[in-house]
């Protein structure tokens, strides 16, 4: 039970670290598609 916990709590933490980078590099993401676009 306490190993489960502990999982979701790491599972957490990187779901955020992930939005966290997705937002950061999101934007530089989008410019460099709408170049790739062109």
């Amino acid at each position: 039970r306490i190993a489960k916990i502990e999982v979701e709590r790491a599972g957490s933490v990187r779901r955020s670290k992930l939005n966290y980078l997705r937002d950061r590099k999101g934007k530089q993401a989008i410019a460099v598609k709408e170049k790739s676009q062109k």
